[in-house]
């Protein structure tokens, strides 16, 4: 029993190691956007539910932090400030789906293909959203949903929601290079950490664990991988199911999926599970607590739909295309760590983390990490962002 529990330990941490530095780079390029990109219009850019509301809330939600749980919040937040429903669940999608450490992990643990059609999935998820919002969402079901938004019942992640230290003059250039965007983006670099470490080690240890201990012809089998056809139905239909219970969000939920690819989950499976983050049984649980159990209800199904609806999609026309890999060998079977090119990046950006570690330490960093622990409303973060800026 001993020596299972640290065979999976040892997975774990070497494809810890070997996803390292492309999350570092992931979490610092996402930094950099979030200091030049401010939160404070984004309520008056989402005012409705058109096409070009619909790309601003995608943009918006790509520039932003992907933590789910601070993804989900800041929606809540930008609804009640009057920005449109269904725009501000697009921008939740976008937040979780389109985000740059997630095409960056993406590419380096399973390959370049997954990474396309994260981004391709994508935004066609979020179009089926926003068709089945305009189908079957009834204004007096959103009325209700304010009613109770408006209540401010906390959920999690409400202080990295209600942060907003990015800075508005000069060009983007300006704004990352100055003393003021060097210290925002040490700030945001460590709080996403903060935010995501336990998804990221939580889906660290369940992938190690399973592919250290469930054998290869149960995944084979209940994932039919000896019968094509059915197969490709099958994986996008159960693939968020497994995110479902999983209790893994965000980039956590990247090692996970590689040990299902590797375990015979079609292709389409695997990106309708990276596509349901959202609902996952803790977030699902938050939907209650900010929109009611009838919203919540509705959420979940339309969810579903989007994300098994684009992820078949993505299945026949990667299959159509022949992008769809051959060979199941993402990499999550490693048991041991070598003096290789991913050791040398790691170092580097390991130096590069600890710069921005003694930055954030030195500017005020741990009070305003404790201010987001303390899930504060905007008005304690934006006193925050005045003695700070």
């Amino acid at each position: 029993m001993v020596l299972a529990i640290w065979h999976a330990v040892v997975m774990a941490l070497t494809m810890g190691w070997e996803i390292l530095w492309a999350l570092i780079l992931g979490f610092l390029l996402s930094a950099v956007v979030q200091a030049v990109v401010s939160k404070e219009e984004m309520s008056r850019l989402l005012p409705d539910d058109r096409a070009g509301t619909i790309v601003k809330a995608c943009g918006l939600g790509a520039a932003s932090s992907s933590c789910s749980y601070a993804a989900v919040a800041l929606a809540r937040s930008m609804f009640r400030k009057g920005a449109n429903f269904t725009s501000s669940m697009a921008f939740q999608f976008a937040s979780t789906n389109l985000v740059i450490e997630l095409g960056i992990l993406l590419a380096v643990l399973m390959g370049w293909r997954f990474t396309v059609a994260e981004f391709v999935g994508g935004p066609l998820m979020i179009w089926v959203l926003v068709v089945l919002f305009r189908m079957f969402l009834p204004r007096p079901l959103v009325e209700e949903a304010r009613r109770q938004a408006d209540l401010g019942v906390q959920g999690r992640m409400e202080g990295h929601a209600a942060m907003d230290m990015s800075l508005h003059e000069g060009s983007l250039w300006q704004r990352a290079s100055s003393q003021e965007g060097r210290t925002a983006i040490s700030h945001f670099f460590v709080m996403d950490w903060a935010s995501l470490w336990m998804d990221l080690v939580g889906g660290l240890l369940i992938a190690g664990a399973l592919a250290a201990w469930v054998p290869k012809h149960f995944w084979q089998a209940f994932f039919f991988e000896a019968h094509p056809l059915l197969a490709k139905i099958w994986g996008p239909l159960i693939g968020p199911v497994v995110a479902v219970v999983s209790f893994v969000c965000s980039v956590g939920n990247v090692p996970l999926a590689a040990v299902l690819w590797n375990g015979g989950i079609s292709f389409g499976g695997v990106i309708a599970f990276l596509f349901a983050d959202l609902i996952i049984l803790p977030i699902l649980n938050i939907y209650r607590k900010y929109y009611g159990w009838k919203m919540s209800a509705f959420l979940l199904v339309t969810f579903y739909v989007a994300m098994a609806g684009a992820a078949l999609v993505v299945e026949l026309v990667f299959g159509a295309l022949h992008l769809i890999p051959q060979e199941r060998n993402a990499k999550v079977m490693e048991e041991a760590i070598s003096w290789n090119y991913t050791t040398w990046l790691n170092i580097g950006f390991l130096v590069v983390a600890a710069l921005l570690v003694v930055r954030f330490l030195r500017t005020g960093g741990p009070a305003m990490l404790r201010m987001m622990a303390t899930e504060s409303e905007p008005s304690s973060a934006s006193t925050y962002q005045r003695k700070h800026h």
